[in-house]
């Protein structure tokens, strides 16, 4: 039976290569009795079958990990489809999930075979599900709650189990109701009474308009939550054929890891979900978590970056165009929630997002281009009283390059010309910030470690057949050859990591940040499945594409970035620790791993390491920024682990009153008075550039982890000196 299948999935392969790292490890097969079915007038085959038979071909002869689609895998998958299903637990009984567990070893077979009985079999019971809920959610909605009595929801759905009874399910339904009718009570109260707060957290006026009634705004609250809802529930119920397909074959990429994923056609020009470029938007990068759409980062410069409050890590929950009605995307795919909030530049779009530490709050944007600028190289020059020491400090967003212009603008080209800049501007030493920054080109990861050392390797790169390339940086120029200091935090993910990872390894850099950076390690290829459809089958075009890990990053020590990141050598309290972002948190995720270290030539630094660390240690103790983050994460962490909210009215307004109250003390910075930002741009003079400047100034005098950077650069040159 497994030779019939993988002359199935070879015959339906064309040849071609999966990208310029590789080449296709599929051929075709000259079967007769294969290409005759497809040939035939008649053919046996259905789509599904022919992409699930692709599909498996590729994932099993392309993915790194050289993992087989079998009972085992299967498992694993059902799991992942349950919860791509009903990660909220809010829809099924636990008699409907016994019910599907008849296919919980059977995801290999069906995607072999195309006949993919447990998508209808879901769609029968959520459906029958979802019409009972509507109708009882009718009725609880239709007359005013009971907002006094003592009562509770958990919001937290791996702290819930599939309801035994419909009883149970109706149960939850009545609170969730109450949850969302008083979250619009209080929303209204607050904007009537101007402790409604705008984008940039300043008190919004009263509204000039009549005010309601606490009956009216009760009974407006009640109708729009049950016209949001039945939303849903439309939503759910029409679910198009794609969006199930999507969960069924993307249950099993996963198992496979995080960063791989099936794209159904509609899916193949977003599979980014990058609002950045030549699109209109608010610049955000979003990813799909089971039930909800998350921000995975901001991009600079964006309509986003521009509010300072849409962050990484927020839930967005509804979007509304400008003053319409918000529509909830909870449950809705990332495809759809995308094209909601993507639109043409200079028109509005609210967000309702909720923050890590629970508070909800709605954000306008206004639409723009991204401006590119912000996402370039910035370099300036630092001073921190009273020591006046001339410290450069580059800012390095992403590893951007455009491959399809040769002459175009390069992340390594603008960073040793900012090199260029600070060395005639006579700085001591330099600051590479990697914060935030996601990667990029390869080339350039390669490319900046090499300003700062003379030739040598600067990463390993492990393919699925075992072999190992070496990147080496060709070019003996040192570029800047003084003391260096690279930020990174958990955010900064795989190109960021093989720079900080090179420059640690060489000795050449103190690497100073957060616990861990990100820990992605991992290169994918982006497949178009049409292209490996025999011609004999194009009718079943168009397949998508899949976006599979092909290759693994490891660190010229021989060890690998994947999972475990890059920890620095001095660690500095983190605003972001208090979540649970990371390769090391993601199921499934690829294990770290080692590889023959090579042979390289140490830098051998002046200063000690372990005197660094503890001076820091002391300053880091006496530091009211720091203290002030370290107060913030516990706070966080604490609201986090309370995932049970009230629905009595008194107490629920109590909560979100001082959820707010927290989150803005939390948000307040002091600006370092200690800290001078020059301006080194040659149009520092021009009203646009004097406020970004502004902008950028402020965020760094606002920064604990720059003043204590440039503390401990200090330290290193004291000993330079010596």
């Amino acid at each position: 039976m497994k030779s019939q299948v993988l002359l199935l999935s070879l015959a339906l392969l064309a040849q071609g290569a999966v990208a310029q790292q590789t080449s296709s490890p599929v051929s075709t097969s000259d079967d007769p009795s294969i290409l005759g079915s497809i040939m035939s007038p008649k053919p046996r085959y259905t789509r599904e079958m022919v992409l699930g038979n692709i599909l498996k071909g590729a994932l099993e002869a392309m993915h790194f990990t050289g993992k087989e689609i079998n009972n085992e895998l299967s498992r694993n998958a059902f799991k992942v489809y349950l919860e791509r299903l009903d990660y909220g637990k809010q829809f099924l009984l636990a008699a409907d999930v016994k019910q599907l567990e008849k296919y919980r070893e059977t995801f290999d077979d069906m995607m072999i075979s195309g006949d993919l009985a447990v998508l209808d079999t879901s769609s029968e019971l959520l459906n029958k599900r979802i019409g009972q809920i509507e109708k009882h959610v009718e009725g609880v909605l239709a007359k005013p709650l009971d907002y006094n009595r003592k009562d509770s929801l958990e919001t937290d759905p791996k702290k819930r189990t599939f309801p035994k009874t419909e009883a149970e399910l109706f149960q939850h339904w009545e609170r969730l109701m109450k949850y969302e009718v008083l979250s619009r009570i209080v929303d209204k109260k607050e904007e009537q009474s101007g402790l409604a707060t705008d984008e940039k957290g300043n008190k919004k006026k009263p509204v000039s308009e009549k005010k309601l009634t606490d009956v009216e705004i009760e009974k407006d609250a009640r109708e729009k939550v049950l016209k949001s809802f039945k939303k849903i529930f439309s939503r759910l119920v029409n679910e198009k054929r794609s969006d199930k397909l999507d969960k069924f074959y993307n249950a099993i990429t996963k198992v496979f890891d995080p960063h791989t994923n099936y794209l159904v056609p509609e899916e193949k020009e977003d599979f980014d979900i990058d609002m950045s470029g030549k699109l209109e938007g608010i610049g955000a990068i979003l990813r799909e978590e089971n039930s909800y759409i998350k921000v995975e980062r901001i991009v600079p410069g964006s309509a986003s970056w521009k509010t300072k409050e849409v962050e990484a890590e927020d839930v967005i929950l509804k979007v509304a165009q400008g003053k319409e009605e918000p529509v909830d995307v909870v449950d809705m795919s990332l495809r759809d929630a995308v094209k909601l909030i993507r639109g043409k530049k200079g028109s509005e779009v609210r967000l309702t997002i909720k923050k890590p530490n629970g508070l909800v709050k709605v954000v306008p944007i206004i639409r723009d281009v991204v401006e590119i600028d912000e996402s370039y190289v910035k370099g300036t020059v630092l001073e921190l009283a009273p020591q006046k020491t001339k410290i450069g400090y580059i800012s390095i967003p992403k590893f951007y390059r455009d491959f399809n212009d040769r002459a175009g603008r390069n992340v390594t080209d603008d960073t040793r010309r900012e090199i260029e800049r600070l060395n005639k501007e006579g700085v001591e030493g330099l600051i590479v910030d990697l914060r935030n920054n996601g990667g990029g080109a390869l080339e350039d990861a390669r490319m900046i470690s090499g300003l700062f050392i003379e030739k040598g390797p600067i990463v390993q790169v492990k393919a699925n057949t075992g072999s190992t390339d070496i990147l080496v940086d060709t070019d003996s120029k040192v570029d800047f050859q003084k003391p260096t200091i690279v930020l990174i935090n958990r955010f900064a993910a795989s190109a960021s990591e093989i720079v900080a990872a090179a420059l640690q390894d060489y000795n050449r850099a103190v690497i100073v940040g957060g616990e861990f950076s990100h820990g992605k390690g991992t290169v994918q290829a982006v497949v178009d499945l049409d292209g490996y459809v025999s011609p004999m089958a194009k009718s079943y075009s168009p397949l998508g594409a899949l976006k599979i890990t092909i290759q693994k990053f490891y660190r010229i020590n021989g060890s690998s970035t994947q999972y475990k990141g890059v920890s620095p050598d001095i660690i500095l309290p983190d605003q972001f620790s208090h979540l649970e972002s990371g390769e090391k948190f993601l199921d499934y995720s690829i294990p770290w791993g080692e590889v023959k270290a090579v042979k390289y030539d140490k830098w051998k630094p002046s200063y000690d390491l372990k005197k660094l660390r503890a001076a820091s240690s002391d300053r880091v103790k006496k530091n009211q920024k720091f203290k002030h983050v370290l107060d913030s994460i516990r706070w966080y962490k604490e609201q986090k682990e309370k995932s049970k909210r009230s629905l009595a009215a008194t107490d629920f307004e109590r909560e979100r009153k001082m959820i707010r109250e927290m989150a803005d003390v939390f948000k307040k910075e002091e600006e370092s008075k200690n800290l001078q930002v020059r301006d080194l741009s040659p149009n520092a003079k021009e009203k646009a550039q004097l406020e970004k400047f502004e902008e950028f100034s402020k965020t760094l005098k606002k920064d604990a982890v720059i003043e204590e950077s440039l503390q401990i650069m200090n330290d290193m040159l004291k000993v330079s000196k010596l």
